[in-house]
């Protein structure tokens, strides 16, 4: 089917998913791509975007119009509506042959048009749009100084109704209005001030490079075709199977980031969030599995297709993986040549071209945490980029700017591993956070072709709570939907996963079935007929671990008795060893959860393991070891094998050792006893799972005793430590009630923080399993964790021992909060809730009402810094007008406005318990001010909270003249509304309770 038949066919979808999120952003991105590849004339711009029509009407009209003009403009329109749209848009929509790419295989055609200025606006417009957003003052001043711009114009593009991007687009019309002067101005501001000055807007680079970056991107672009994480099994099309994961800025960067929107691909090296202007790093950190590989892949990918990173000439990318591996000294120019694309012309120009434009490179680094050293900033300096020097010497050197500075760097690893040395060098960190329940839904569909499968995946996904937690972790997704067939066998009297370890053994089962002998299935005994597999490669797990080596060569699998029919199971995949000039074999395993997975079959299934092995493997958690200490800890555990370990530190160490601890509790867990028995004799196994308990007993014990004493008139609190949520994990995977009850027996706090922990899902289930066995009510503080609809799915159980819950800053929606509701609502001791900067809006105020309503023994309800309007406020005070118990109410930073403070000031009026109200931030003038006064004259309150709003003298007024009736009023904070410093001092002075 050609494309303008796919756009005739799709109108009504195209129009629904251009329009359904209510923003004119995706049409005017649409419109830009066209407008730059020439595919539209200025004059049918203007007619799409007529001021004061609506967008579908403007949606329609670009319709009809990119119709009439034939198939090619279709197709650039499918295109582009492919690259703009968020996946969750864009489901259903067929684009036939049209790829993200095709939008950007015209560059080269509008090369032409670079002759003026103004064409030169036009060609570029989508990356001078996203270079503009973020310095459009700058940019006007330059504008309003040379004379180019009156005021009025200035006002006109900073109307506080546009977004930043449309703003930049409204400064670019604005420009070409006023001609061709004006555009040169813009255009040299640009070179001036820009850090990333787009290429086409220099001058064009040698032939020689020209050359290098075609065949650059065919070397990334043929890497990054499949999918190069769990061992790009099955040759997945990354282009077919990617799914967008939750990235946000790390906390510091911007606590409101939630409200800003999703964070994209092109915010990785873009300006959102930059804390340090003068760092080149940026860091994207997530656990194992969440993701980070396949990011940056995705990334390599959008670049060597010229679809993203347009400011980027040259993008060299580099894994820490096979760095490692690298054991010769080389130079800068050696480095970025051997291990990524040799040049085929002058080495010379080409390197002196890198050299002489740093602003136009981007290194990436996969993986940090895989190092074999880690960051000090004792590391020796070296800044000569000829000069040769050790591959970790010469990384080290690139990250904190010493050598090679300008050139922009993405490292990716996990949290654990980057210390205060490097992050002092870092210009951002971002976060990796999974998949969205709506990323879990598209991942099972894009790899299930069958729809019918893909549905039968998800309805079993969601009636198991649990698993469901698990899969917003792209590798247990994957796992789950590679397993699919073991997953719908599940039912009849056998089990469905819970737990981590329950998802390996699922795809360990499921890959042994794949190679086993004509037989349909294989009995309990399972294990048992691939016991030498799982401990041959368990034995290299176990070492390779101990070495911090992930990476193996022929002779290193000989070693521990690796045949090839083990490596034909599928858990070794060959490893390109970029870095040696022989034909030497070298593998790895598919994932480095897989080899932690392994390395715990190995101690449990090993019974000539030294006895010690389980408590060594427990007490490195707790110990801040010396370099080298892990891995002779590990050495004399192991069967003693000649020459010693490496002595080498590497940050890596604690969080792949704490997950093979995980999978060991897990694997010596009651539930998986008779799976084991024809494997270890049951004395064995009751040793090392009695091991196992008292580990996780006293590391429990160790936390519990650091709680300090409580001061005076404060509650009883513990501050939880990340190992502290690692040891629940661990309890979790036992899946023993009675281990849970007995550890939680020991705890006796009134408030449980765990803030800033990396809590999601998968740990939300472990600490409802855990927590709900608490004798006496806690409140559980989750503040500034990622929480999210799932994870909030999964506390429930454990909801009846809080009364108080915190989550700020969760990406919770609605959804996540309509279902807590209705669970506490049943809860007696569930009294308080804190849900400020999520994702809450006027669709969750009717269950608080409810809750509002039904409970009369409810404290404190703050609901800060969402979307809450005052149709919201007004849902909200059908329950304050019954309630009978609440003492503090938090709206601030919402959009309830006069209305919504009438509403919420009628409901309140009578209100015996109300101590604390704060309305901050909420567009509240004086009609707000007026209608809250009778609130202070009449009602028990102490404070109210006003500032930040639009409130003059008038209303002002109305509260002095309710303070007067009220002793009991403490403070009415009224900073930042619309008062002169003249009314402002005279109101103090009559009334010294009001805080300006």
């Amino acid at each position: 089917m050609s494309a303008r038949q796919l756009v005739l066919r799709q109108r009504a979808e195209l129009l629904r998913a251009l329009c359904c999120g209510g923003s004119s952003e995706g049409l005017e991105s649409v419109l830009d791509l066209l407008l730059s590849r020439g595919m539209l004339f200025w004059e049918d711009y203007q007619n799409v975007r007529v001021p004061g029509r609506t967008l579908c009407a403007n949606t329609r009209v670009l319709l009809d119009l990119v119709y009439t003009k034939g198939d090619e403009t279709c197709r650039l329109l499918l295109a582009a509506f492919k690259q703009v749209l968020p996946e969750a848009q864009r489901a259903g929509l067929s684009f036939g042959n049209c790829r993200t790419a095709d939008i950007e295989n015209t560059r080269d055609d509008t090369k032409e048009l670079h002759g003026t200025a103004i064409q030169t606006l036009q060609t570029d417009r989508p990356g001078l749009v996203r270079r503009l957003r973020d310095r459009i003052e700058g940019a006007l001043e330059v504008l309003l100084h040379t004379g180019s711009f009156t005021p009025s114009d200035c006002d006109e593009v900073q109307l506080p109704l546009y977004t930043p991007s449309q703003q930049a687009r409204r400064l670019l019309d604005q420009v070409r209005s006023k001609g061709e002067p004006a555009a040169k101005v813009l255009l040299q501001y640009f070179q001036q001030t820009e850090d990333h000055p787009s290429p086409s807007i220099q001058e064009a680079p040698p032939k020689e490079c020209l050359s290098y970056q075609k065949k650059l991107r065919s070397t990334v672009s043929a890497q990054s075709h499949f999918l190069s994480t769990y061992g790009g099994t099955s040759s997945l099309s990354l282009e077919d199977i990617y799914t967008e994961v939750q990235l946000e800025l790390a906390q510091g960067g911007s606590e409101a980031q939630p409200q800003t929107g999703a964070l994209g691909l092109e915010d990785v090296v873009g300006l959102v969030g930059t804390l340090n202007q003068e760092a080149d790093t940026v860091l994207v950190s997530g656990e194992a599995g969440s993701g980070k590989s396949t990011l940056l892949q995705r990334l390599h990918l959008l670049w060597a297709r010229g679809a993203a990173l347009h400011d980027f000439f040259l993008l060299f990318p580099f894994s820490c993986r096979r760095l490692s591996s690298e054991q010769r000294e080389l130079s800068l120019r050696e480095l970025l040549f051997l291990h990524c694309c040799w040049p085929d012309g002058d080495q010379d120009r080409i390197f002196q071209f890198i050299l002489d434009h740093p602003h136009l490179i981007l290194f990436t680094f996969d993986g940090l945490d895989e190092l074999m050293q880690s960051f000090s900033d004792s590391e020796q300096r070296h800044c000569c980029p000829t000069q040769c020097a050790p591959v970790p010497t010469l990384l080290f050197n690139l990250l904190q700017g010493s050598l090679m500075k300008g050139v922009r760097k993405v490292v990716t690893s996990r949290p654990e591993a980057v210390g205060p040395n490097l992050k002092r060098y870092l210009r951002k960190e971002l976060l990796l956070k999974g998949f969205s329940p709506g990323g879990i839904d598209c991942f099972v569909r894009k790899h299930h072709r069958d729809p019918t499968v893909a549905t039968r995946v998800l309805e079993s996904l969601r009636s198991n709570t649990a698993l469901l937690g698990l899969c917003h972790i792209p590798v247990f997704c994957w796992i789950v939907s590679k397993c699919y067939k073991e997953l719908l066998g599940c039912g009849e009297g056998e089990a469905s996963p819970q737990t981590i370890t329950d998802v390996y053994l699922m795809i360990l089962q499921h890959f042994f079935q794949r190679r086993a002998s004509q037989r349909n299935t294989m009995g309990i005994g399972w294990v048992q007929e691939h016991q030498d597999t799982a401990l041959h490669l368990g034995q290299l797990a176990m070492e390779g671990l101990g070495a911090s080596c992930y990476v193996f060569t022929g002779t290193e699998l000989q070693k521990c008795g690796v045949t090839e029919e083990d490596i034909c199971m599928g858990f070794l995949i060959r490893s390109k060893d970029l870095s040696s000039s022989t034909n030497c074999k070298h593998y790895e395993f598919l994932h480095i959860t897989m080899q932690c997975f392994f390395a715990a079959l190995y101690i449990v299934l090993n019974n000539n393991l030294d006895r010690s092995t389980i408590p060594k493997l427990f007490q490195l958690q707790d110990r801040q070891p010396q370099p080298g200490f892990h891995r002779m800890c590990l050495g004399h555990c192991l069967i003693q094998q000649e020459g010693a370990l490496k002595e080498a530190n590497t940050a890596a160490e604690t969080p792949n050792l704490q997950i093979t601890a995980t999978f060991v509790s897990g694997l010596l867990s009651q539930r998986h006893r008779s799976l084991l028995l024809l494997s270890c004799p049951g004395p064995t196994l009751d040793r090392k799972s009695k091991q196992v308990v008292t580990c996780l007993s006293k590391g429990m014990q160790k936390h519990f005793k650091s709680i300090p004493r409580p001061v005076e008139g404060e509650k009883k609190s513990m501050h939880a430590m990340p190992g502290f949520v690692w040891l629940i994990k661990c309890i979790h995977e036992m899946q023993d009630s009675r281990i849970a009850r007995d550890t939680m027996a020991k705890l006796e706090v009134e408030h449980l923080k765990l803030t800033y922990c990396n809590i999601g899902p998968v740990e939300c289930t472990a600490l409802a399993y855990v927590l709900q066995h608490l004798r006496n009510p806690v409140g559980l503080q989750l503040d500034y964790n990622y929480v999210g609809d799932v994870g909030v799915e999964q506390l429930l159980p454990c909801l009846h021992v809080c009364h108080s819950v915190y989550l700020r800053h969760n990406n919770i929606s609605d959804e996540g909060i309509r279902k807590l509701i209705e669970k506490g609502i049943q809860c007696e001791h569930f009294q308080k809730i804190a849900l400020f900067n999520n994702k809450l809006t006027d669709a969750c105020t009717e269950c608080f009402a409810h809750l509002l309503k039904m409970k009369q023994n409810f404290l404190s309800l703050r609901l800060g810094n969402n979307n809450i309007t005052a149709a919201g406020a007004g849902q909200l005070a059908e329950g304050l007008r019954f309630n009978r118990s609440l003492q503090f109410l938090g709206l601030w930073g919402n959009k309830i406005g006069d209305k919504g403070a009438e509403a919420i000031a009628n409901a309140l009026k009578d209100s015996q318990t109300l101590v604390w109200l704060s309305l901050v931030d909420n567009g509240v003038g004086s009609a707000g001010a007026c209608a809250l006064a009778p609130l202070i004259k009449n009602s028990t309150l102490e404070e109210l909270w006003l500032t930040k709003n639009c409130i003059t003298r008038t209303g002002v007024e109305c509260l002095i003249l309710a303070l007067e009736s009220n002793t009991s009023v403490k403070a009415v904070w009224l900073r930042g509304n619309e008062l002169s410093p003249e009314e402002v001092e005279e109101m103090t002075q009559r009334e010294p309770r009001l805080t300006f």
